[in-house]
């Protein structure tokens, strides 16, 4: 088993790396690998509308960035945790950018793989900035990994990261959840419990 943690700062290693190193260090101690996957700080275009990632065969967009090394990533993962510093109330333009492209190419291959988000901030804005990361779970048909409480550590930077007892805490608790929720689709899989039946999409345009 393994978890994909995806560091949506512009900062490699500043205070969303911490939460998520906890995460890492704890879901190491359940016996769950996991990756922190740094987007970086290069420019991430947009969404561009083409559907070129929906006609090809790979499914993979055609602005071939780190958008794609973070699908590929996902796709041999059993379970995606994105971390984000809280800019404006809302997650970074970094990893908005890359989720926007990220789950319209997933054309669904990330469904029934459990998420969660995390955020960082020094004071306000965290829980704007996770129900929209949390959306991108939602629409992809992915289980959401609850914890004690939201999922946000506070701090400007690293050292008061350190600081915030319970977010850390509420880091570790997310990654025991985490942890337990993938064991336990492992053995609903061996005992034959079959994945949910889908049915063929019906959209509906409500102007016509």
């Amino acid at each position: 088993m393994k978890v994909l943690l995806i560091n949506g700062s512009p900062h490699a290693e500043g205070s969303t790396y911490l939460a998520l190193k906890e995460i890492a260090d704890t879901l190491a101690r359940e016996n769950v690998e996991s990756e922190i996957f740094h987007v970086g700080t290069g420019a991430i275009r947009g969404c561009a509308a083409c559907y070129q990632c929906k006609a090809k065969a790979n499914g993979r967009c055609v602005f071939d960035d780190v958008v794609n090394i973070a699908l590929e990533k996902a796709e041999s993962s059993d379970g995606i945790i994105l971390g984000s510093p809280v800019h404006y109330a809302a997650p970074s333009g970094q990893i908005v950018s890359l989720m926007h492209r990220f789950a319209f190419a997933s054309a669904g291959r990330l469904m029934y793989k459990p998420g969660a988000a995390v955020v960082v901030c020094r004071r306000a804005g965290s829980t704007a900035a996770l129900d929209q990361l949390n959306k991108y779970f939602a629409i992809c048909g992915m289980p959401q990994v609850p914890s004690q409480y939201w999922n946000m550590v506070h701090g400007a930077v690293p050292e008061d990261v350190k600081q915030d007892l319970e977010g850390l805490q509420t880091m570790r608790t997310l990654a025991r959840n985490m942890a337990w929720l993938l064991k336990s689709i492992e053995a609903g899989q061996a005992a034959g419990v079959p994945l949910p039946e889908r049915e063929p999409i019906t959209p509906t345009n409500f102007i016509r």
